[in-house]
């Protein structure tokens, strides 16, 4: 009978053992299954402030992951627009977002203009060409722009050298840019005489400085506008998102990086 027993307790004690492993096993399926992730594509301007948020997201969404996609307007818009998966899409530009509704990709209802920026042009430190304003652009042997296919900034660039009456003189000497950051690192590194950056960026270098900005009417507006992507897998985290983006806890973070709301 105690060989009897002890069977009867060994078979007990590995069920409870193998229970507790299927348990724990089970609790973290059920924890990675409640971690979401959103994929938001954002204008490369938007990089240090949506990174701020994120921290304060965080902390408040443990169960939301936000994965950034950061880059140009227009090749983000191209991804987007050839089936990459993504949750919400913040462009530098109205166009670009605007193809996304025209496309059906993301509904007019669940997207608002959020932001808008201003145009400033940048030189290195040391500013050997002693370029002091837009005019005084002729002296420039190299200027940096983003492309204006895919850079909203360089759009705005060119419309305002256009507008200026400076661009046939000035477009062989420009080197283009794949978004603004790269832009910006040539006016700092030096390897250009000047560059046309977003005030936004502009606040975050030591190593260039502004020496001019553009005037309102000489380029379209700046509006950064933002939506959810109809398709998400993830609608309802990407909807709480897309509304802490308007909350006026995350527009303090985006007035403290130089940007101002739309209206």
């Amino acid at each position: 009978m105690k060989k009897i027993y002890r069977l009867l307790a060994t078979v007990a004690l590995l069920a409870t053992v193998l229970g507790g492993c299927t348990n724990n096993d089970t609790s973290k399926e059920t924890s990675k299954k409640q971690t979401t992730e959103l994929t938001i594509s954002a204008a490369a301007s938007l990089q240090d402030s949506l990174v701020e948020i994120q921290k304060t997201y965080k902390k408040e969404h443990a169960d939301v992951t936000l994965q950034f996609n950061f880059g140009a307007s227009g090749a983000l818009q191209q991804q987007i627009s050839k089936g990459a998966p993504v949750d919400l899409f913040f462009s530098a530009t109205e166009d670009k977002f605007d193809t996304l509704v025209d496309e059906g990709l993301i509904k007019k209802n669940n997207g608002i203009d959020l932001l808008s920026n201003e145009l400033v042009l940048v030189v290195p430190k040391d500013n050997e060409k002693n370029i002091h304003s837009f005019k005084d652009l002729t002296k420039a042997s190299k200027i940096a722009l983003g492309t204006p296919e895919a850079v909203p900034a360089g759009q705005y660039g060119v419309e305002t050298l256009k507008n200026l009456k400076l661009w046939s003189a000035l477009e062989a000497q420009v080197i283009y840019g794949k978004d603004v950051r790269q832009v910006l690192t040539y006016a700092e590194t030096g390897n250009v005489d000047a560059g046309i950056v977003y005030k936004t960026d502009a606040l975050t270098t030591e190593k260039a400085i502004v020496v001019d900005t553009a005037s309102s009417d000489t380029h379209t507006p700046i509006i950064y506008p933002v939506g959810v992507i109809k398709e998400s897998k993830h609608s309802k985290e990407a909807q709480e998102f897309y509304n802490f983006l308007q909350s006026e806890e995350s527009l303090k973070v985006f007035e403290k990086y130089g940007f101002k709301g739309a209206n």
